[in-house]
């Protein structure tokens, strides 16, 4: 995991608050330096171009999912491991709001092959270790069988995709944190036998 200095995070954290307030087309070098009040040449310092901003954000993003993933309790069984990731990911975003706007809007990311890979890459590791706890509950008997493990997977990251999209879209209007927990708690009850 690339760790950034405290420089390079705060121009991430800059460059998705411009995307996330003015949208992908306003994040240019000299927008980014002057909401930082840096020179052009001192931001140069630290990222190559705007292409390596971007990665940035999704290396950050993709860091702090790790993160969530490791902090997990492996002695759990594997649905509370599974709805414990899914809390921790709602409390990602409840903490960085503006990071939603960046990272479920793919479209910013899709005229890049690199960066397209990238989000790609992001989206098969969290459904392999979403899939991966599906089956190890599968085998234990605590998650049904009778539903495909791949199609749980999906229905799964399409609820917290869709409950934290329509939470963005609504500008924030609701209690994320609750609401996740209500489907928590509902996901609970349809995935156990």
């Amino acid at each position: 995991m690339p760790e950034f200095t405290n420089r390079q995070q705060e121009i991430i954290e800059a460059a998705i608050g411009i995307i996330a307030e003015k949208g992908i087309q306003f994040l240019t070098i000299k927008n980014l330096a002057k909401s930082i009040n840096l020179t052009e040449g001192a931001l140069y310092r630290h990222f190559s171009n705007k292409l390596e901003i971007l990665n940035g954000i999704l290396t950050l993003f993709k860091n702090r999912i790790e993160k969530n993933f490791h902090l997990s309790n492996s002695e759990e069984p594997p649905l509370d491991r599974l709805l414990n990731i899914i809390s921790g990911q709602i409390d990602l975003f409840t903490e960085k709001p503006i990071i939603t706007a960046v990272i479920f809007s793919e479209e910013i990311f899709q005229n890049d092959k690199f960066l397209a890979d990238n989000v790609l890459s992001i989206m098969k590791n969290n459904l392999e270790v979403t899939a991966n706890l599906i089956r190890a509950g599968q085998d234990c008997g605590q998650i049904r069988e009778d539903i495909p493990t791949g199609q749980i997977a999906n229905l799964v990251m399409g609820s917290v995709r869709l409950l934290v999209t329509r939470w963005r879209l609504s500008g924030y209007a609701f209690d994320l944190k609750k609401e996740g927990n209500n489907m928590i708690n509902s996901l609970r009850t349809l995935l156990t036998k």
